[in-house]
């Protein structure tokens, strides 16, 4: 618990109390006069908050609201969502940031939408244009026997447009720089997929998968597999581990909460054993 003392010989307690309640982000918990010392305690906050992160917002960025919004530092994230990525991100406040591989390691689910055609060097619409080609060669049961095929435990190549570290440093950071590194393929699971929309050149798509697959990678995949090329154009996880998108809450939602209505969001549960 954390403990603000004001030592005050006048009548202006209930504004002091006031003055401090107003400027913590932490919650209440109790208020002690004793003689000349009044002593407001806080608690700190521990658990979790189920964002929908909106496109243009790094995971991190997030995280700082959060943080602000809470007044804690102890906030982090488990699983990264590139900014692109639209959905679900587990924000782990206080104790519960001790818990993030309980909960990074958990399955993911998305809908994708994967555009044939166009390559770019990042895999998705930020990326520059590597390459053109003409999709309209490709039918919907080649697509579906292309898509279909990557089902089940696959080797699957990052990325260089990733945190995946070289020497101590992402590979986005030597991407970056024009240098391409050799990376070593990850066994992943792709345990379900079922195909939305086809409407060329755009193909959507939903996949559920294990930890560590790279949606960009599996669009590009898909691509070259139908000799056409391909990246993502949009994505968003639906799903991580228990907690469903409609679980999730707006970034702008969660500005407008008040204390005790962030506090009301958290969750903990389980976790916290």
């Amino acid at each position: 618990m954390s403990v603000v003392k004001l030592k005050t010989r006048n009548a202006r307690l209930e504004t002091q109390v006031a003055k401090v309640t107003r400027n913590s982000n932490r919650k209440p918990l109790t208020v002690v006069l004793n003689c000349d010392v009044l002593i407001v305690g806080t608690i700190n906050p521990n658990g979790i908050i189920i964002v929908d992160k909106p496109r243009g917002m790094t995971s991190h960025d997030v995280v700082n609201v959060v943080r602000h919004l809470f007044g804690i530092r102890k906030v982090g994230h488990a699983g990264t969502l590139d900014p692109i990525a639209t959905g679900v991100l587990i924000i782990l406040i206080g104790d519960l940031t001790k818990r993030f591989n309980l909960l990074a390691n958990d399955d993911k689910e998305y809908i994708a939408r994967l555009r044939l055609g166009v390559t770019t060097d990042t895999g998705d619409a930020l990326g520059k244009v590597t390459n053109v080609s003409d999709p309209q060669k490709v039918d919907g049961d080649l697509i579906e026997k292309a898509i279909m095929s990557f089902k089940g435990e696959i080797e699957q190549v990052p990325p260089m447009f990733s945190a995946i570290k070289f020497k101590g440093k992402s590979l986005y950071k030597w991407a970056r720089k024009g240098i391409i590194v050799e990376r070593k393929a990850r066994r992943v699971t792709i345990r379900n997929v079922l195909i939305k929309e086809i409407s060329l050149p755009d193909v959507v798509f939903e996949v559920s998968c294990s930890k560590g697959t790279y949606i960009r990678q599996l669009c590009q995949d898909i691509g070259d597999r139908l000799g056409c090329g391909g990246h993502m154009t949009e994505l968003r996880r639906i799903r991580s581990g228990d907690f469903h998108i409609s679980r999730a809450i707006g970034i702008d939602k969660l500005k407008s909460m008040s204390r005790d209505e962030l506090y009301n969001a958290l969750i903990s549960r389980v976790y916290l054993k």
